[in-house]
């Protein structure tokens, strides 16, 4: 069934229309996600349990009959780009273009040869938050360039197209959960992903069936993939792995942190026993959904944040001091989300005690001098697809 024309939408055509003088084909949408558990785990060949959520990039587009394409967004100030696609390759694009031209990029590496397209993209996803706000905008644009081109590819192959995008034209060594939660998710719904096979299966995640809010903490502390602490939390990681005889970490299981801990030097130590365990808290929150329902989940929560603070070292003060305050003032449970070094914290909370967490939340942070965090709700929303 075609999803209704949205305002959001209906203004975005227009302001193409307006930009570059006639009508798009279509206006295509995909959303931010949250990832609920399992973090830096993607890239060991672990598991994740993202959703999609009720915040998205939309991008009107249109073909060209030569092969430029032209991209514009407005919510930069850096105006218009515009690129031959004989001419792309890694670092041809820097900046937030690289992303929807990264996608463009990474389809042609695939052996997709691409007619020129005419973007422009809109979004309400929070960037810099840990939302993958990247990831929404390089899957609107594979969603939209998937069907104009009538290249043919699935959602699991286009949430790989823009992995490499990000990979290889923007530099972050990121894996490929947040693609494949903008693609497949679904309303009510976590995504139980493999991020070996790609296997995906569907969690239900009724969060206002059990009066439950799961709020997003934005710290307005903003971090970048593409530099420092994460690529070298990577190597770390590739590192443990072979010194401990394993393709990925994904071979080791809590059982074998014995051993490891004999094996690898402290740091590296702590960077796979936070790995293996957040594997496990993955499938064990996937079987407490099924059991018990989204109400149990609270202290999985809890203890990844402290695997991620303690061992994997990613958080910082503004990341606990809001997972502190809003687990104290009635939150099941909460944890940092994202990437780290800044971003969100998610917090589960009942609906009864939202209006006290946020108001803790701000009070803590005003107290401690740090700028006034974004609280908002979000909800498990469908995955990416045509508007209009």
């Amino acid at each position: 069934m075609t999803p209704p024309v949205t305002p959001a939408a209906t203004d975005l055509a227009a302001a193409f229309t307006e930009r570059y003088g006639d009508e798009p084909a279509g206006v295509w949408a995909a959303p931010g996600r949250v990832n609920l558990i399992g973090e830096h785990t993607d890239y060991n060949e672990g598991f994740v349990l993202p959703f999609a959520i009720d915040h998205s990039t939309r991008v009107a587009a249109a073909l060209r009959t030569d092969r430029t394409v032209r991209v514009a967004s407005t919510f930069s100030g850096a105006g218009e780009v515009t690129v031959n696609l004989d001419e792309l390759q890694p670092g041809s694009v820097t900046g937030w273009a690289a992303y929807p031209v990264g996608v463009l990029w990474a389809l042609e590496q695939a052996g997709h040869r691409l007619p020129g397209l005419d973007l422009l993209i809109d979004s309400s996803v929070p960037v810099g938050a840990g939302l993958s706000s990247s990831a929404a905008i390089e899957c609107a644009v594979a969603v939209a360039a998937n069907e104009l081109a009538g290249t043919g590819l699935s959602a699991p192959e286009l949430a790989l197209v823009g992995q490499r995008a990000e990979n290889e034209m923007v530099g972050a060594p990121t894996g490929v959960m947040d693609q494949s939660a903008s693609l497949l998710g679904r309303s009510g719904h976590a995504v139980f992903l493999d991020c070996r096979s790609l296997k995906a299966q569907l969690v239900p995640l009724p969060l206002a069936d059990a009066g439950l809010t799961l709020l997003v903490i934005d710290t307005r502390v903003s971090h970048s993939h593409s530099t420092g602490g994460y690529a070298d939390r990577r190597a770390s990681c590739e590192r443990g792995a072979e010194l401990m005889g394993v393709s990925s970490l994904r071979e080791l299981r809590v059982a074998d942190l014995a051993e490891a801990a004999g094996t690898l030097d402290e740091e590296t130590f702590r960077r796979v026993r936070h790995v293996v365990t957040e594997n496990a808290r993955v499938e064990d929150m996937v079987g407490i959904l099924a059991a018990k329902g989204p109400g149990a989940i609270g202290a999985l929560l809890d203890a990844s944040h402290a695997s991620m603070r303690d061992d994997f070292e990613i958080s910082c003060p503004e990341l606990d001091l809001a997972v502190d305050s809003a687990r104290s003032n009635g939150a099941l449970g909460a944890r940092m989300t994202g990437g780290g070094f800044g971003g969100a914290a998610i917090a589960l909370t009942p609906h009864d005690d939202v209006e006290r967490v946020i108001a803790a939340v701000e009070e803590a942070f005003a107290a401690a001098g740090y700028a006034a965090p974004a609280i908002f709700a979000v909800l498990p929303a469908d995955g990416a697809g045509r508007l209009a």
